[in-house]
């Protein structure tokens, strides 16, 4: 059965806080979608409206087979939002889906408010959060894509009063101003970035010895808080979504003697805006030159199993799917009825665990994981190296570690040596072999 063009639903919404904007959040159903997933979609955008600092007073759903080009939800909808902004005076009005720039035009035209899309929002998000100079960088590179794809809605008026046919109006010429200066700036920001992700190439190679993991999952997963409790440190935590933008890497423990590095990485949320990804790129590759992947998930959220689809998803964008993790599903401690972690361990069975990062606990078998990953990961070779052979004596001991070694006398004829047994990584092996077998 066809769904109804204009069945619309509205829900009041408690609030205990002042902020300075009170919005609206609009969800939208299109054709085979699930009214329970738009719903966890809207909830999440209040979340992400409250991170930004806005109130959300009500939350208004529609059900249509696809979007209106000029408005999105039509104009008839779009009039009735306007009946709703004004009733409970709020100043935004939040989509949970991306708009052009026509769309918001035509919509804050009708409805009197400002119009926010949920990239946008998430855009403003990481704009307030930013905090190192290249976290900086990276959301205003991702700031103006967003904006140059909704430059010609925003000059259309000036053609309409001064156009004339077969003529450029002043609206045209000032986007076509407005696409330079963005597009100069764009490629200001690029060279920036590339140099600091230089910088930080430069950085990794000096502490290539010690193995890294990389912590990644949903926002507000509690990678910050594993961080913290695993090395000590004190990065920034708080309840809220992308508590924290930038990437830091620390040293841990995982036995008396042997260490390694966990890096901690922004997290990803559904409907992550291209440009934000494609802006943090440098910061993300930190999850591509790892040896291992943290995969840290919210278990007491009640959608953890798609949250789990999206980071998986961004991990295969970023070319890392293959990479041997251990999946954390965290927060145990908000969970009831520990029959439920059983059986959710038993679905992800492949090297998962159940820990609570904030209170501390198991972290010891995660550690075990970590170390079982990193065994995993090595591989033992043998070589009898000739006393003229110091050069490739010095490449094997330049990634292996040396297990065992013995002096070897030299037969008749033949130079003395060492019997060398190492341990190394797979992919330095991998490496070292086509060197020193050339």
């Amino acid at each position: 059965m066809l769904l109804k063009k204009t069945e619309v639903k509205q829900t009041k919404l408690i609030s205990t806080g002042n902020s300075k904007d009170r919005a609206l959040v609009i969800g939208v159903v299109f054709g085979k979608d699930e009214r329970v997933e738009v719903d966890e979609y809207v909830e999440e955008l209040i979340l992400l409206a409250d991170t930004a600092g806005a109130q959300a007073v009500r939350k208004v759903f529609q059900e249509r087979q696809s979007p209106d080009p000029a408005y999105f939800v039509g104009k008839g909808k779009a009039e009735e939002i306007k009946s709703i902004a004004e009733a409970e005076d709020v100043n935004l009005v939040i989509f949970d889906d991306d708009l052009s720039g026509v769309q918001i035009r035509n919509l804050e035209n009708v409805i009197g408010k400002r119009v926010l899309d949920r990239s946008g929002l998430i855009l403003d998000i990481f704009a307030l959060r930013a905090r190192t100079h290249e976290a900086k960088l990276q959301v205003e590179m991702a700031q103006l894509k967003y904006n140059l794809s909704r430059l010609a809605g925003r000059w259309q008026h000036f053609s309409k009063q001064y156009g004339i046919i077969g003529t450029r109006g002043p609206g045209e010429k000032q986007i076509e101003m407005d696409r330079r200066a963005i597009k100069k700036r764009i490629s200001t920001l690029r060279q920036k970035l590339d140099s600091i992700t230089h910088q930080r190439e430069l950085r990794r190679s000096r502490r290539s010895e010690l193995r890294k993991f990389a912590l990644v999952g949903y926002t507000n997963a509690g990678k910050s808080t594993l961080m913290n409790a695993l090395s000590g440190s004190e990065t920034f935590v708080e309840d809220r979504l992308f508590a924290t933008l930038d990437t830091f890497t620390r040293k841990v423990f995982l036995t008396q003697s042997i260490q390694c590095l966990l890096v901690d990485t922004v997290g990803f949320i559904r409907k992550l805006p291209s440009d934000l990804v494609a802006s943090f790129k440098s910061t993300l590759e930190e999850v591509k030159f790892a040896d291992f992947i943290v995969h840290v998930v919210d278990i007491s959220s009640p959608t953890f199993r798609e949250q789990i689809d999206i980071v998986n998803e961004t991990l295969a964008f970023l070319g890392c799917s293959a990479k041997p993790k251990v999946l954390v599903f965290n927060k145990v401690d908000r969970i009831s009825d520990f029959g439920i972690v059983r059986s959710v361990l038993h679905e992800y069975s492949d090297s998962s665990v159940a820990i609570s990062a904030a209170r501390q606990i198991n972290l010891g078998q995660l550690k075990e994981r970590m170390l079982a990953l990193m065994g995993a990961d090595m591989i033992e070779r043998s070589f009898r190296i000739k006393s003229t052979q110091s050069e490739k004596l010095a490449k094997i001991l330049s990634v292996a570690e040396n297990v065992q070694s013995s002096e070897t006398g030299g037969k008749s004829g033949q130079d003395g040596g060492l019997q060398l047994r190492v341990r190394m990584r797979k992919k330095d092996w991998d490496k070292l072999k086509r060197e020193i077998y050339a």
